[in-house]
């Protein structure tokens, strides 16, 4: 009989610092003690990927804010350490530790593959953590999935957004994300 091993954060770090994950030619994430390998990013993802840094730079309260991606975010609660693509974190250093669930306001994925995980275990993950804004960025469909209000393990507020809407993150109003370029701009 066989069964998975599982990580917690502080034996993952270890791993990390002695070099266990060196040369893998693979994106990993911990997620609920499991590594996790998540598929290689296409043409399409790496754009969309660009543009929310782009535009995540352009919108946010510098003063408040610092904008990074495929960085990890400390979930201790749940036992996690996944890598948004993009995402709002309260300005400061983090030279002591990685960011944690506190200092996350908006956490973004690009799904294309990967959009039932980012849409379900991956958002009931974030919610359980108590991450307080996900968007997820839906590719097939061309679509902008934004939830708020995590409780257990599920968020209350949850709204679908469409090419010619716009969207904000509750944290800055002023920050609004065009759905049409996004999809389609030049």
């Amino acid at each position: 009989m066989s069964t998975a091993l599982q990580l917690s954060l502080e034996e993952y770090d270890r791993m990390i610092a002695a070099g266990a994950f060196v040369g893998m030619d693979r994106h990993i994430e911990l997620i609920r003690g499991e590594l996790r390998q998540m598929n290689p990013a296409g043409p399409v993802h790496g754009d969309l990927i660009m543009y929310l840094l782009d535009w995540s730079h352009d919108q946010a309260d510098r003063s408040a804010f610092l904008v990074t991606g495929q960085s990890g975010v400390n979930m201790p609660e749940v036992g996690s350490r996944p890598e948004p693509d993009v995402f709002w974190i309260h300005r400061r250093r983090y030279r002591d530790r990685h960011p944690g669930v506190s200092d996350v306001v908006l956490a973004i994925e690009v799904a294309d593959s990967s959009l039932q995980y980012d849409l379900g275990e991956k958002a009931d993950l974030y919610a359980e953590a108590g991450l307080s804004e996900y968007w997820v960025v839906d590719v097939p469909h061309q679509r902008l999935h934004v939830m708020r209000e995590p409780t257990g393990k599920a968020y209350i507020h949850r709204k679908v957004f469409q090419i010619g809407d716009s969207a904000s993150p509750s944290i800055q109003a002023t920050a609004t994300l065009d759905l049409q370029d996004l999809f389609e701009g030049e």
